[in-house]
C-alpha cells in the first residue's frame, strides 16, 4: 500500500516535467519548421558566402528592388505627385543605382512597375526611364513564374517593384512569414537553367555603403 502511494506520488511529480519537455520539444520543432526571412547580407562576408557575387558575374541573378520612400506616407517634401517618392527618396535611389553599377550592370536588364513611385525610383537609380511592366504592380500568385519567364540566360534581371509583390515572391519561394521589405531593399535570387529559384538574401539600402567601402 505504501509502495503504491509512493508510485502515484512519483508519477504525479513526474508529469509536470514530462509536460515541460513535451512543450519544449514542440516549440523547438515549430521553430525549425517555421519559414524565416531571407538572409540579411549586411556584411561583405555574408555577401561572399551567399554566392551572390559569383552568380551575378555569371548573369544568373534576379533582384527585386522595393521603391524608395513614398510621398503619401512620409513627412518629407514630395518630389512631385502624391503617389510618387520624396526628395529624400530620390537621393536614396541615386545611391542605390550607384551601388548596382559598382556590382556591374553590363549584362543586366531592368524592368519597373508602371506606378509613379516605382517608375521614379528606377529613373533616379539609372538616370533614365525604364521599361514598365504591369505584372510588377499586380503580382499575385503568378509572380514567381513571371519572374522566371522574363529572365534571359546569362543576363541578370533587376525588377523595381513593391513590398507587397516582394512578399508574394517570398511566399512562393518558401518564406511565407518573412519580414516586410524596407524602402530600397533588394532581394537577390539565383535562377537555374531549368527555372529553379534559390533565394540568396537581402541587402537593405543602408548597408550598401559599408559593403562598397570593403571593395566588393
Amino acid at each position: 500500500m505504501v509502495l503504491r502511494i509512493g508510485m502515484k506520488q512519483l508519477a504525479a511529480r513526474g508529469w509536470p516535467r514530462l509536460l515541460l519537455l513535451a512543450m519544449t520539444g514542440a516549440l523547438v520543432a515549430g521553430f525549425a519548421l517555421w519559414p524565416r526571412s531571407p538572409l540579411n547580407l549586411a556584411s561583405a562576408a555574408d555577401l561572399r558566402t551567399s554566392g551572390l557575387l559569383e552568380q551575378w558575374q555569371a548573369g544568373n541573378v534576379v533582384v527585386l528592388v522595393r521603391h524608395v520612400e513614398r510621398c503619401d506616407r512620409s513627412p518629407h517634401p514630395c518630389l512631385g505627385p502624391a503617389d510618387g517618392i520624396t526628395r529624400v527618396g530620390s537621393e536614396a535611389a541615386v545611391h542605390l543605382g550607384a551601388a548596382f553599377r559598382a556590382l556591374g550592370m553590363g549584362h543586366t536588364d531592368v524592368l519597373s512597375s508602371p506606378i509613379t513611385r516605382t517608375a521614379q525610383t528606377a529613373a533616379y537609380m539609372f538616370e533614365q526611364p525604364m521599361v514598365a511592366q504591369e505584372w510588377l504592380a499586380s503580382c499575385g500568385k503568378s509572380l514567381r513564374d513571371e519572374v522566371v519567364a522574363h529572365k534571359l540566360a546569362h543576363h541578370n534581371l533587376l525588377l523595381v517593384t513593391h513590398s507587397g509583390c516582394i512578399s508574394d515572391f517570398e511566399s512562393q519561394t518558401g518564406f511565407k512569414h518573412a519580414l516586410a521589405s524596407e524602402y530600397g531593399s533588394a532581394l537577390f535570387v539565383s535562377v537555374g537553367d531549368a527555372g529553379q529559384v534559390k533565394v540568396l538574401g537581402v541587402v537593405n539600402e543602408q548597408n550598401w555603403q559599408s559593403l562598397l567601402n570593403r571593395k566588393l
